[in-house]
């Protein structure tokens, strides 16, 4: 049973609210007599899962962004509220013809929390630093981003990496930097806005010299200094303050010499609450401030007992993925096809996910340029599912299908919910689903690991070029995939290499329509996450890539 909206929530969210707002007037006697909330207060907001590290780079995940992006900057990063690429610690930037030299002036008068310059030797520092990453550094858990963007390192210890499509890094004075690479890329200029990309101080980076990453590739253990603070030094309004994992909290403290404007709480607290009730009965309790990923069927009786329940832009996709190499019938272009005919998407859209969603015709969301109307689609029609499996030789086809547990993502409110739909149409259809569960934490490496032959991801863009959605699973062979069609691959790589970004949104709206083809996966839906904030707080700008500052945000 499917419920968007429950009036039960009504009396006890209405009585959370008034003790939000009697909070709200204690602060302001406390401004009245002298006492101000944003100096005594912590502000705490609630996220879904614990942060992986304090070092952004070692990390590819939401939740620790959400800590690290408060207290480490990046050279460009997104205007408040929107998608579009301003500068961040650099002011400004600009490429070769070729694409292949990036240069930056960047800010003066900034410093690190450890009392250092940023200047462009320590923009140098960091992209050396990750580049000549060896042992268990290299990765693919510990370096996502820097091997997405810049495929391999100095000195590949595994042969199947790619070359480093860095190349180097030169500074010029102390305000101009320029980074260097192999070939063009239209990971750039968007992956300069990546919090994997965050820049720390050169003594930091001495600090951390010489820690490795332990354990192995299944249960790795993260380098000391980026899971406790003291060692880490950014640039951002918040430095790090403690790191309470027992308790599973960040505690950050404001930054009173930023360059910008100084956060507007002195002390912010993140903490981990896992599971989607827990955080709305502690936003009614006064024991948070706010938290992500309000439950769709919680939104309406939210707002109705006073709470900010802001909703984001459309910046994401869910897809159900094919692994042909899991299950050998998905080889089968009409088994392929018979999958997407048999899952009514818009059922999903309609009863699970927020209003504002929408059905996926692609791999993007229609606000990514490269977006095409001329893909194939495929509408909700069992009978036409039924024929094609016949057709394929395949009526009495069984098929494991995989969905994550104790996880919502913006893109994906209730994986379980979903995943019984999908199940269901399936199963309508002539597919028996063998059905298995993870919890979140082992779902990534166990369908990256291609163990399931259909399953439910996906992902929230970081910048606003198609190849950060369609490259990250099409631009070759992947394990979590498991297909090889060299038509697919050729179409990604000549949009990649495409310098014009006129010329390569063309590009990737044939791309779009070659993949919707072949369909590796069916796109389900783009879905638009609420954040939710108690009357007494001013909330941040929302962010259709989910990257609020908190900085922004303040007690009334």
């Amino acid at each position: 049973m499917f419920t968007r909206t429950s009036k039960r929530f009504l009396a006890p969210l209405a009585a959370a609210a008034a003790a939000a707002v009697a909070a709200a007037g204690c602060a302001q006697s406390e401004r009245d007599a002298g006492g101000d909330p944003n100096e005594n207060r912590p502000l705490i907001f609630a996220g879904a899962g614990d942060p992986r590290s304090l070092d952004p780079v070692l990390a590819n995940d939401g939740e620790t962004f959400r800590v690290t992006r408060q207290v480490m900057e990046t050279l460009l990063e997104h205007e408040p509220g929107g998608t579009e690429i301003v500068g961040g610690l650099a002011e400004s930037w600009e490429s070769d013809e070729e694409g292949t030299e990036w240069t930056f002036q960047l800010r003066e008068g900034v410093t690190f929390h450890d009392g250092e310059p940023f200047d462009a030797e320590a923009v140098c520092a960091n992209f050396d630093r990750w580049n000549e990453f060896t042992g268990g550094y290299q990765s693919s858990n510990q370096t996502y981003y820097w091997q997405a963007v810049f495929g391999g390192f100095a000195e590949n210890e595994d042969e199947d990496l790619p070359e480093s499509l860095y190349e180097s890094c030169t500074a010029d004075g102390d305000s101009t930097v320029t980074i260097a690479v192999t070939e063009p890329s239209a990971a750039f200029p968007g992956a300069f806005s990546l919090s994997s990309f965050a820049i720390m101080s050169p003594a930091s980076i001495e600090a951390a010299a010489g820690q490795e990453v332990g354990g192995d590739e299944g249960s790795p253990v993260l380098p000391e200094y980026s899971q406790e603070a003291g060692v880490i030094a950014g640039t951002g309004p918040y430095t790090y303050e403690s790191w309470d994992h027992d308790g599973k909290e960040v505690t950050l403290q404001r930054y009173d010499d930023y360059w910008g404007e100084p956060a507007g709480v002195k002390t912010l607290i993140i903490k981990t609450i896992s599971e989607e009730t827990a955080r709305r009965q502690a936003l009614e309790a006064g024991d948070v401030h706010g938290y992500d990923l309000a439950a769709p069927a919680d939104v309406e009786p939210l707002q109705e007992a006073g709470f900010q329940v802001p909703v984001r832009d459309v910046f994401n996709v869910l897809y159900l993925a094919y692994n042909p190499e899991a299950g050998e019938a998905l080889d089968e272009p009409e088994v392929r096809r018979a999958i997407a005919h048999a899952v009514d998407r818009q059922r999903i859209v309609d009863t699970i996910l927020p209003e504002g969603g929408e059905v996926a015709t692609q791999f993007i969301p229609e606000t990514v340029e490269g977006w095409s109307p001329d893909v194939t689609t495929y509408e909700y029609d069992p009978d036409k599912a039924a024929d094609l499996l016949a057709d394929a030789g395949e009526s009495a086809l069984t098929l494991n299908a995989c969905y994550p547990t104790d996880v919502s993502r913006p893109y994906m409110p209730a994986p379980k919910d979903i995943f019984d739909i999908v199940q269901a149409d399936l199963e309508a259809a002539g597919v028996t689903v063998e059905a298995e569960s993870k919890p979140w934490d082992e779902y990534i490496p166990y369908t990256d690991a291609g163990e399931c032959s259909l399953y439910l991801l996906g992902w929230t863009g970081d910048y606003n070029e198609a190849y950060n959605f369609l490259g990250t699973w099409f631009d070759g062979y992947k394990t979590a995939w498991g297909f090889r069609d060299d038509e697919v691959f050729e179409a990604m790589e000549a949009a990649a290499a495409e310098p014009d970004p006129q010329a390569r949104t063309g590009l990737y709206q044939e791309a779009n329509e070659v993949i919707m083809d072949y369909l590796p996966g069916l796109p389900i839906s783009h879905s638009a996450p609420s954040i939710v904030f108690s009357p007494d707080v001013e909330p941040p700008t929302v962010s259709p890539l989910t990257q609020e500052n908190f900085a922004e945000a303040s007690f009334r």
